[in-house]
């Protein structure tokens, strides 16, 4: 098993319910749904919230202030005495909050002198942010992954170029986006309540009592059932662990499961390792990749990306080190077997890719806030959420269902039904030969170029800058290297314990 508390994970619990959403528009209409079956508590972990985000925007961009977060859940805590409705968000830095209007600083206006307990949560090292992405409702179901509430994540499966639904108020129209979400309940959904718990007296030094049911509270309000009708149950009593992302800060100790578990899985690959996510800038999971990639009979690796980064400062950071990344990766793949993509609309529009997904094998599905970057795996706090297939009957389910879910995934990438994109690989042997396969309108994928850079790019990739490994060297940049490469040295002992080699006499330093 790859989930081990204490290692690859923090807990171990059982979801009765496993459902697996792509894109924001069912998972915010799942979300809704369960929200307004709420009868004790709705609590929010995220990195922006933005009161004025629209849970299904009109041909116009809108639609009524109701259909809004922020006036929803303020409604539904005036309207139930009993619902206990907190949201905890990242105090972010100014020049961050400036280009998301300033929210969610300004959310604080929309739960004035409302039930709604808002605040902002700053217990990190300087630099650092809180960027897990969970919604828990009565500890009885629970949401997780990379989305966020803001207007900007809203886009439907299709990903279409004139979706009149992505305006903006202010003229224009946000990009088209993609995204992963879980939704779990029984076991797994208590432990996100327990996390959401725990931040908050971290924060605020406020011990939350565990939400208890009421007698007679569930009949009054309907169904106890909080599982939303129009979200499918993809496996059930589903083996699941959550990994975190935690700095060392103050009397906090630092956490590094979201890593852990990235390089357990990598070396226990036999067949696939399918990742999606905003960045590809980690030099530790890099050499974990490359060590596959060295084997004769290794893993088939297949990435997907963003073309390029929406933002500046992430384009000269974040997208310069990615092709050192990929460039590691080429240099070693003797095998032709690691891949990388970038999806565009039907006009050649950018789809921003801010998933954080990895599908190993039919093994195990992950899916959080995590990306493969250095601050990501030892700067901010992260919460993935991972489902690994065991024994028996509920295995067996769990494998079929990460079958599935890839069959999707690439069938919504290429414009095909999952029966297309199983028949295209059982006949081309790869996922890369099955993308490949397939052309015309309905395809999106489009292979990453490893361009040159320059030395003054290289300079800047070279020391990550933008991306700090950890509190250590987040304003001391010059030790950035050196933390890294001590890291990678780690890495090769590890490599070692699980009977793996590096692809080399000794792990690249190109990546550092």
């Amino acid at each position: 098993m790859l989930l081990k508390p204490g290692s690859t994970c923090w807990r171990v619990e059982t979801a009765e319910r496993l459902g697996l959403i792509i894109d924001m528009e069912d998972y915010f209409a799942a979300a809704k749904m369960a929200m307004q079956k709420a009868r004790r508590s709705i609590h929010l972990l995220n990195w922006a919230f933005d009161p004025d985000t629209f849970f299904l925007p009109n041909d116009k961009g809108g639609g009524p202030p109701s259909d809004t977060f922020g006036p929803f859940l303020r409604d539904l805590a005036r309207a139930n005495p009993n619902l206990d409705v907190r949201i905890l968000c990242w105090r972010s830095a100014l020049p961050v909050a400036a280009t998301q209007n300033f929210f969610p600083h300004r959310a604080k206006q929309c739960f004035k002198n409302t039930p709604v307990k808002f605040h902002l949560d700053a217990s990190l090292p300087m630099g650092a942010c809180h960027h897990q992405k969970v919604i828990v409702i009565d500890d009885e179901m629970a949401f997780c992954g990379g989305g966020d509430i803001a207007p900007d994540r809203w886009d439907t499966i299709q990903h279409k170029d004139q979706d009149l639904r992505r305006q903006k108020s202010g003229g224009g129209s946000y990009e088209s986006r993609h995204e992963t979400m879980s939704a779990v309940d029984g076991d797994a959904a208590r432990a996100l309540g327990l996390l959401f718990r725990m931040r908050w007296e971290r924060c605020l030094g406020e011990k939350l009592p565990t939400p208890v049911a009421e007698p007679g509270l569930a009949e009054d309000r309907g169904s106890g059932d909080l599982w939303p009708e129009c979200l499918p149950v993809a496996a059930r009593k589903a083996t699941v662990g959550l990994s975190r992302t935690e700095p060392r800060w103050r009397d906090y100790h630092e956490v590094r499961e979201a890593e852990t578990l990235h390089l357990a899985a990598i070396a226990a690959a036999k067949r696939c390792i399918y990742m999606e996510n905003q960045y590809f800038a980690s030099p530790i999971v890099a050499e974990a990749l490359a060590a596959r990639l060295g084997e004769p009979d290794g893993p088939e690796i297949f990435l997907v990306s963003t073309q390029h980064s929406p933002s500046w400062f992430d384009q000269v950071t974040m997208d310069r080190t990615r092709i050192l990344f990929l460039k590691r990766l080429k240099d070693v793949d003797v095998h032709n077997r690691c891949h990388a993509y970038y999806p565009l609309t039907a006009e050649g529009r950018s789809i921003i890719v801010h998933s954080k997904l990895t599908l190993i094998d039919d093994e195990l599905v992950r899916i959080g806030s995590a990306n493969l970057n250095n601050r990501s795996t030892g700067f901010d706090t992260e919460c993935d959420l991972s489902a690994e297939a065991a024994w028996g009957t509920a295995g067996a389910q769990m494998r079929q269902a990460i079958h599935s879910f890839r069959s999707h995934l690439l069938g919504h990438w290429l414009g095909q039904s999952e029966a297309a994109v199983d028949a295209a690989i059982e006949a081309g042997g790869s996922l890369h030969a099955a993308v490949e396969s397939f052309d015309g309108p309905g395809r999106r994928m489009h292979q990453i170029e490893i361009r040159p850079i320059g030395p003054f790019w290289e300079l800047i990739a070279a020391f990550h800058l933008g991306d700090p490994a950890g509190p250590a060297d987040s304003w001391r940049p010059w030790r950035r290297r050196a933390e890294l490469e001590r890291q990678i040295k780690m890495l090769a002992s590890h490599l070692a314990y699980v009977g793996l080699e590096a692809p080399a006499d000794e792990l690249s330093p190109q990546t550092v």
